[in-house]
């Protein structure tokens, strides 16, 4: 097995990327993928254009680096073009909402009732009952509104 491994080592880089591969699979949170893939690619190379031990090495070595890199950039990228996630930050969901207030607010703070629960606003100003708000941020455990004015 040893030798035909050696006279044929194009079986020896798949069968480690199929090893590494399968190890990835148990749960090393991306760790063995890039050299898994690596090894599989040098084993189709190997096979398509064989070469010394010694560049199959530097190859592994270098398409491994590559395989991060490119994983790297295309999360970094994947990172940027997506929207904030606000999962599990009810606060910074509720940015946008329309209310009205059902009590006076004094010294701008006040609570309003959002479904089953209260939620504690501050506005810049005192504002009566009854006053169609919209939420422009949260600060803490505290919902910033401003009036919102009825379209015409």
């Amino acid at each position: 097995m040893l030798m035909e491994l050696i006279a044929h080592p194009h079986w020896f880089w798949l069968t480690l990327g199929g090893l590494l591969l399968a190890a990835e699979m148990l749960g090393t949170s991306g760790y063995l993928l890039w050299s898994g893939l690596a090894a599989v690619l040098v084993g189709l190379i190997e096979w398509l254009f064989p070469f010394s031990w010694t560049h199959q090495g530097i190859l592994f070595a270098v398409l491994t680096l590559l395989c991060v890199y490119f994983w790297y950039r295309w999360m970094r990228y994947r990172e940027v073009s997506q929207q904030p996630n606000t999962l599990n930050q009810r606060g910074s969901q509720m940015i946008g909402m329309h209310l009205t207030l059902d009590t006076t607010l004094r010294e701008g703070l006040g609570h309003v009732r959002i479904g089953d629960s209260s939620w504690r606003v501050q506005a810049k100003e005192d504002l009566p009952a009854g006053t169609p708000v919209i939420v422009t941020g949260v600060v803490g455990i505290t919902m910033l509104i401003q009036p919102r004015f009825p379209s015409p």
